[in-house]
């Protein structure tokens, strides 16, 4: 199971969010969110959107930190990415 976090970057609604993703399954990273409390409206397709402030939790239980670019290479090489073009 490798569930992933990158850094808080994108500012919305008065804070900074990030994304959680699997490299592993989309099956794997729902039942990790629905674990740690993330709402089902979060998700985006290959992604959930999570607060700034959740991320020490949710490393806590296991998500690995990485940086952005890591987070969407692994997303890619997984073969679970949407791509912006499809996102429509």
């Amino acid at each position: 199971m490798t569930v992933l976090v990158d850094d808080p970057l994108w500012p919305a609604h008065g804070r900074l969010w990030a994304h959680l993703v699997s490299d592993e399954s989309l099956d794997e990273l729902h039942a990790f969110a629905r674990a740690h409390g993330i709402a089902p409206r979060a998700f985006d397709l290959d992604h959930y959107d999570v607060p700034e402030e959740i991320i020490p939790r949710l490393v806590a239980a296991g998500a690995q930190h990485v940086r952005g670019k890591e987070l969407v290479r692994r997303l890619i090489a997984s073969g679970l990415r949407v791509r912006s073009r499809d996102r429509r």
